[in-house]
């Protein structure tokens, strides 16, 4: 189940379990939109795979299933996730 972490792990964004900006990667890296799509142009500078919007848990499972409160803040090396770009730009997502 996923953990549906309260904010952006690069600029510490809120994102509240139902958020329509969270992006996540197949680890779960946890990023707005806005850092996943324009400054990380759909790299996960943490594993270099693609990010999907998070899915959103219903109301009626919230009580039982309650998202993450624990925020994960770390934001990247802006020079290292270049790199990371630079080498997988070319590359859909199922080839790299």
């Amino acid at each position: 189940m996923l953990e549906l972490r309260p904010n952006c792990e690069h600029c510490n964004k809120d994102l509240q379990y139902n958020s329509t900006e969270a992006m996540i990667c197949s680890f779960e890296c946890t990023y707005c939109s806005e850092c996943a799509l324009e400054l990380f142009k759909n790299i996960c500078p943490s594993c270099g795979g693609n990010f999907e919007k998070r899915p959103i848990r219903p109301k009626a499972m919230i009580k039982k299933y309650p998202p993450s409160n624990k925020r994960v803040y770390k934001p990247k090396d802006i020079k290292a996730a270049e790199l990371l770009i630079e080498k997988y730009k070319n590359t859909k997502p199922e080839h790299r």
